[in-house]
């Protein structure tokens, strides 16, 4: 198993594209970055915490390659 990260502008669009999919075992939602410790949705949203929105798959690279990651959140 291998792990990505990726950030965007909203975890729960980015998880869509990656679940149910061959060799995607796992999709969790989260923040990096940012200034305050554990932050709640409410203080990220404000846009003061300096936090990012990501999702981190866990994958089997054998049946789904880190490649066809890039494809999907880049399409």
């Amino acid at each position: 198993m291998e792990k990505a990260t990726f950030a965007g502008g909203c975890f729960w669009c980015m998880v869509t594209p990656f679940e149910e999919l061959p060799g995607i075992q796992g999709i969790v939602s989260g923040y990096t970055g940012g200034t305050i410790p554990d932050p709640t949705y409410e203080q990220v949203k404000t846009g003061t915490t300096g936090h990012y929105e990501v999702v981190q798959i866990t994958f089997e690279p054998e049946l789904f390659p880190y490649e066809k990651l890039l494809e999907l959140y880049w399409p």
